[in-house]
């Protein structure tokens, strides 16, 4: 019944991806870019659902920008469950660009790339994010960097916080767990740590029981005079927080 259900899953997630792509070829040319982040939140909130997650929202969600969301990352599903909570523009790993399929939906969608490898292009990427929220944008940012495993959070890096500290914009914290919806306690089907691969990690998710995303907003946050590290370390200490409910 498992690999039914997953194969199930997994077909209507093909599917939808397949419809996204021609929405982004077709359509999105013709679209205000208000019009473009509703496409996404929506698609967004049927991708969930054809993989059999529910979404709950906690706290509030940012009206408009500019605001920096920081959150913890823990699974391949975390954007399209921030995205289905609220629009943003994610900065994200630059290799996530040539990916088949999910590539050119993230760069549809408005998302941001960097070289994590190189200290050079982290400098530029602070630049254009200080940019973006000078423009008013919604920014979205893992500051872990990587995936965790969802039982405890990994230290934050401040390199891109210092973005929001140069725009002296406000930075909301983000609590994301996974729960099982029949039982209500923790589910670590969607993670996506160490030598797994992401095969693997979607499977998993879709074998398991319905799985309800809890995405919980705390309260913005401005620099207030605090430098980029101390800024940083308030902005974990308020994730971790909130990620326990």
């Amino acid at each position: 019944m498992k690999a039914l259900r997953a194969a199930w899953r997994l077909w209507r997630m093909l599917g939808h991806i397949l419809k996204g792509m021609a929405i982004v070829a077709l359509r999105f040319p013709a679209l205000s870019p208000d019009q473009q982040h509703a496409r996404v939140q929506a698609w967004s909130m049927e991708l969930l659902a054809k993989a059999g997650i529910t979404l709950r929202l906690l706290g509030q969600p940012p009206v408009a920008g500019p605001v920096m969301l920081v959150a913890n990352h823990i699974s391949w599903l975390d954007i399209p469950v921030m995205h289905a909570a609220r629009h943003c523009r994610f900065v994200s790993k630059s290799d996530v660009k040539a990916w088949p399929l999910i590539g050119g939906l993230a760069t549809a969608a408005g998302t941001l790339y960097i070289e994590r490898a190189s200290r050079r292009d982290a400098l530029r990427m602070v630049h254009t994010m200080q940019a973006s929220l000078e423009r008013g944008e919604v920014l979205g940012v893992f500051p872990e960097g990587t995936t965790g495993d969802g039982r405890e959070i990994l230290p934050f890096h401040a390199n891109l916080i210092q973005a929001a500290v140069a725009a002296n914009a406000p930075v909301q914290p983000v609590g994301l767990r996974f729960v099982d919806r029949s039982t209500g306690e923790l589910s670590f089907a969607p993670s996506y740590i160490g030598d797994e691969t992401l095969v693997g990690s979607i499977w998993r998710t879709l074998s398991a029981p319905a799985i309800e995303a809890v995405v919980h907003y705390g309260e913005p946050q401005l620099p207030a005079g605090r430098d980029r590290r101390v800024f940083t370390q308030d902005l974990q200490g308020a994730v971790d927080r909130l990620r326990r409910g």
